[in-house]
C-alpha cells in the first residue's frame, strides 16, 4: 500500500518540477497579470509532509514553495484480480512568504493557480495505473507569522485513479 502513495505522490512531484510544469504556468501568469512572481524552479517541488514550524525550524526554507504528499488512498477493489483498484487522495501546499501583508494573498491564490494550469494540463493517463480525472478543490489557509514576516498556504487537493497488479 505504501508503494501507491510513494508513486503517485512522485509522478505529481515530476509534474509539477518538469519543463511545462510549474515554471512554465508562473511565468506566464506573472505576465498575463502584471505581478513579479519568483522563479519556481526543481527544488522549490517537495515531496514531504511538514508543517510550517518544523520546516523553518529544519530545513531553512526557500518560498514560495510546493509540498506534496497523498493524504490518503483507498482500496476499493472495483476492478477483479487487481491488487490495489481505488483512489489517492493528493495534496499540494502552496507555501508563500513575504516581509509585509500587500498581495500576500494575491501572490498565493496565482501560485495555487499555477499548480491547478498544471493539472489542468495534465488530465487523464499519468501512466503507471494512475489516472488523474480533472477535479479539485482549493482551500486558503489565514495569514500567520512565519518565513520572512508572513506566510499563508494554500492547499489543492484532488483524487487519482489507481490501478494496480
Amino acid at each position: 500500500m505504501a508503494q501507491v502513495a510513494s508513486e503517485s505522490a512522485k509522478r505529481l512531484a515530476e509534474l509539477l518540477s518538469g519543463g511545462a510544469g510549474l515554471a512554465s504556468s508562473v511565468a506566464l501568469i506573472a505576465e498575463r497579470e502584471g505581478v513579479w512572481l519568483a522563479e519556481v524552479g526543481p527544488e522549490r517541488v517537495v515531496r514531504e509532509q511538514v508543517s510550517p514550524e518544523l520546516a523553518e525550524k529544519t530545513a531553512g526554507v526557500q518560498y514560495p514553495v510546493f509540498y506534496v504528499y497523498c493524504e490518503k488512498i483507498s482500496n476499493q477493489l472495483r476492478e477483479k484480480f487487481r491488487t490495489f483498484s481505488g483512489r489517492a487522495r493528493m495534496a499540494v501546499e502552496v507555501r508563500v512568504s513575504q516581509e509585509g501583508l500587500e498581495e500576500l494573498g494575491r501572490k498565493t491564490e496565482l501560485y495555487a493557480e499555477a499548480v491547478t494550469d498544471v493539472l489542468d494540463r495534465n488530465r487523464g493517463d499519468w501512466g503507471g495505473g494512475l489516472f488523474y480525472g480533472g477535479g479539485y478543490e482549493v482551500a486558503f489557509g489565514a495569514v500567520k507569522r512565519g518565513g520572512k514576516g508572513f506566510v499563508q498556504t494554500a492547499k489543492i487537493g484532488f483524487d487519482v485513479e489507481v490501478s494496480l497488479g
